[in-house]
């Protein structure tokens, strides 16, 4: 696999797979963070004369062509914002494709229509994949947000190209999370918060070898809460869960790990009109965040790690009433001298509406795939570009 800067790139074709999967209002791009985020890629590869041939997703249009989940204003945005013409193709494979392909100049931009209007895309299918790889002569995954997913535009298309590399985004979260997973600095602190304990079973086992302390907050609090002995109220739990959250801190007894559990709450109960602070959750009462001693617990946990991984809410964030969690820790982060890593999804939605996004070391862009990789489980979409088939 050639690294990105050495790849010799004028006059050639260059499938860039971005993820520029963007909300959009009125056919317009609503934020274009992630598109602003790949312009140094992209700029890169045109001042090295490259011919451009972008592919994303957008949405889950479940294989179906959905005229509202069209990347026609992301090309149109492109257009204006890089001052030049972006060609749009209607479709994202075939003949006509081709063509506009072969018809690109040096320096030149062809955007294809989103990659999951075909079911090709997320069944992985060789053929599209195939097909993919004939609109350019290189390849080169710049989408860390999708290397954990085995799609044809993540581990198809280089299997039929020679010459491919990871673009330099994803190889800036994958040297930032490697800093974790592979020698972080102790004490290492984990903080895992969201609605379920399923999800988040492969990091916390990974945590819980890695980490003096995990930090557990948001909805699956409740199901270790209650695996406790502890009175939950009607939060959610996950009843089914409670045997493995039994398992996981015993693990973690074992290891030496401390797990900080909330010691209060923010709550609703049915005679409430506003939320209320309750340290015990009453037969009726519904948690929606964790209280503020227990913010303050946490934080002072924060103040004396070295190195930081935080991945889920503390609470109801997106309701200004069950934000105080959330945001006690993203401020404790923002305060500390740790190497502090967000893994993407909603606590780097949290971080960034907080103004506290230069204030962390790094925050992924990718929540499902910084996840796996936390989880020491390889991505798919790295060990790809490894090979390459005949075609």
């Amino acid at each position: 696999m050639s690294a990105f800067e050495k790849l010799q790139v004028r006059g050639k074709r260059v499938l860039l797979r971005l993820d520029l999967n963007v909300p959009l209002n009125k056919r317009k791009v609503a934020d274009a963070t992630r598109i602003l985020a790949a312009l140094p890629t992209i700029n890169s590869l045109r001042d090295r004369g490259a011919k451009l041939v972008i592919c994303s997703h957008l949405g889950r249009p479940k294989a179906q062509s959905v005229p509202a989940l069209s990347l026609e204003p992301v090309a149109a945005w492109l257009a204006e914002h890089l001052d030049t013409e972006v060609v749009f193709a209607h479709e994202t494979v075939g003949e006509d494709v081709e063509f506009l392909s072969k018809d690109l100049q040096p320096g030149g931009i062809l955007v294809v229509e989103n990659l999951r209007f075909h079911k090709g895309e997320k069944s992985g299918d060789p053929e599209f994949a195939k097909q993919l790889a004939r609109l350019a002569d290189v390849y080169v995954n710049d989408a860390f947000g999708v290397l954990h997913r085995e799609h044809a535009s993540v581990v198809g298309v280089g299997q039929f190209l020679e010459e491919k590399a990871l673009g330099p985004l994803i190889q800036r979260e994958v040297d930032a999370l490697a800093r974790l997973v592979k020698g972080a600095v102790k004490p290492f602190v984990g903080i895992l918060g969201g609605a379920k304990v399923s999800d988040k079973i492969g990091v916390m086992q990974s945590l819980l070898e890695r980490c003096d302390a995990v930090l557990i907050g948001g909805a699956m609090a409740y199901t270790f809460l209650l695996a406790q002995g502890q009175a939950t109220g009607k939060s959610l739990v996950e009843p089914d869960r409670i045997r493995l959250a039994k398992r996981l801190m015993d693990d973690a007894a074992k290891r030496g790990v401390k797990i900080l559990l909330p010691v209060d709450h923010i709550a609703v109960g049915p005679d409430s009109e506003s939320p209320t602070v309750v340290e015990d959750l009453g037969t009726d009462m519904v948690g929606f965040d964790i209280g503020p001693q227990t913010a303050s617990n946490y934080a002072e946990i924060i103040s004396r790690a070295n190195s930081i991984f935080w991945n889920g809410p503390m609470g109801m964030f997106e309701k200004d009433a069950f934000a105080g969690g959330t945001k006690a820790v993203a401020e404790a982060l923002a305060g500390s001298r740790a190497y502090s890593v967000v893994g993407g999804g909603d606590s780097a939605a949290a971080i960034n509406k907080m103004g506290l996004a230069d204030k962390v070391s790094h925050i992924s862009t990718g929540g499902g795939a910084s996840l796996q990789y936390m989880e020491g489980n390889g991505l798919p979409g790295l060990q790809a570009l490894g090979a390459r088939r005949k075609q």
